[in-house]
């Protein structure tokens, strides 16, 4: 299905790319230029397009990024100093169903950073939980020290496949969340997990998907998830980062939020995003008092950039890119992402 969406894609660029190169030949030849010239000219663009997206069909979506990221609390514990999380999003798993040996790399190579946990955050799935059949053995390698923590994403509830009645799709969620918990990882459905070492504790906190656009469903509860959650420091799984804004910031004791959904629109043309016209945090690290951050780097001086707002401080959104893929079956300068993030304590 994507193959035949990615068709679909370069057909219509291809006829805009082409209609384009018709229009500016017309105005040239108007004032004097010749036409068939112009027109050749206009074609290398079409070549371009089409070579630009083979290339991000059949290389950059295997080449899988591993970022490093630290983020620095004065709520952190001692004992989870140094505390290592690595997050992956946006599987959909439809994506690698000619790839598994891909999808191996990536658990390996998640595996080689002795993670002390793993956090999914959501579209494991892009249409039905069929498609996790033949990676079952791959999925539940994944190991962490406190095990996998995941959520549910706006397509891991089934709603982009033609089911007869709605209680197969219904039917269809729960077989996913079966699936999950047979992989060994702990799904959060507006739950929370508490991570205890001697008297610290850490929560792990997760939602249903939760978005402020109509055009996805919400079913989080984050006042339900919370309850009773005794950590020091609190991260929040929730898929859409639109959440982070609209209930977590200056309304919420949360840390750390770690979010996926937006893909970078799987593409960035001179470190431009199309995802920058749709979500105000779309990938990458930001803070709460200041907006977006660098990826990479120590903060231990960031309490010098704060405002006075208490209430403010140390709030964190984490935006993962993505592992799979949506609609384009390929990434063009936006690589596939592992990210591992590590908790400090200022000193």
């Amino acid at each position: 299905m994507q193959y035949i969406a990615f068709a679909l894609i370069t057909a219509i660029l291809g006829i805009f790319i082409i209609g384009a190169d018709l229009v500016i030949s017309i105005i040239a030849f108007m004032f004097g230029a010749n036409f068939r010239a112009w027109f050749l000219k206009g074609l290398w663009a079409l070549l371009a397009m089409v070579l630009l997206m083979a290339y991000g069909v059949f290389f950059e979506r295997n080449f899988f990024r591993l970022r490093e990221v630290e983020i620095f609390s004065d709520n952190l514990p001692e004992s989870f100093d140094g505390y290592r999380i690595v997050q992956l999003s946006d599987i959909h798993l439809d994506s690698f169903g000619r790839r598994s040996r891909a999808l191996e790399k990536v658990v390996s190579k998640v595996n080689a950073t002795d993670p002390d946990m793993v956090a999914v955050t959501g579209d494991l799935v892009s249409f039905t939980p069929s498609e996790i059949n033949g990676f079952e053995q791959t999925l539940s390698s994944i190991r962490a020290k406190d095990g996998v923590y995941s959520v549910l994403g706006n397509h891991d509830y089934c709603f982009y496949y033609n089911w007869p009645a709605e209680s197969d799709r219904l039917a269809a969620v729960s077989d996913l969340v079966e699936r999950e918990d047979k992989l060994g990882w702990k799904l959060l459905m507006n739950s929370h997990s508490d991570i205890v070492r001697g008297k610290d504790t850490v929560s792990v906190i997760g939602v249903e998907n939760t978005s402020t656009s109509r055009h996805f469903p919400s079913y989080g509860n984050l006042n339900k998830a919370s309850d009773g959650a005794e950590g020091h420091y609190k991260v929040l799984l929730s898929h859409d980062p639109t959440h982070w804004k609209s209930e977590v910031t200056g309304k919420t004791d949360i840390d750390l939020t770690l979010s996926g959904h937006t893909h970078a629109a799987q593409m960035s043309l001179l470190g431009w995003s199309p995802s920058r016209l749709l979500f105000g945090e779309f990938k990458g690290l930001y803070g709460a008092w200041q907006g977006k951050l660098p990826a990479k780097g120590n903060y231990a001086n960031v309490k010098d950039w704060k405002t006075s707002e208490a209430s403010l401080e140390d709030q964190y959104l984490y935006v993962n890119v993505g592992l799979g893929e949506t609609g384009f079956p390929g990434r063009i300068f936006m690589r596939p992402e592992i990210t591992v993030i590590t908790l400090r304590k200022y000193r």
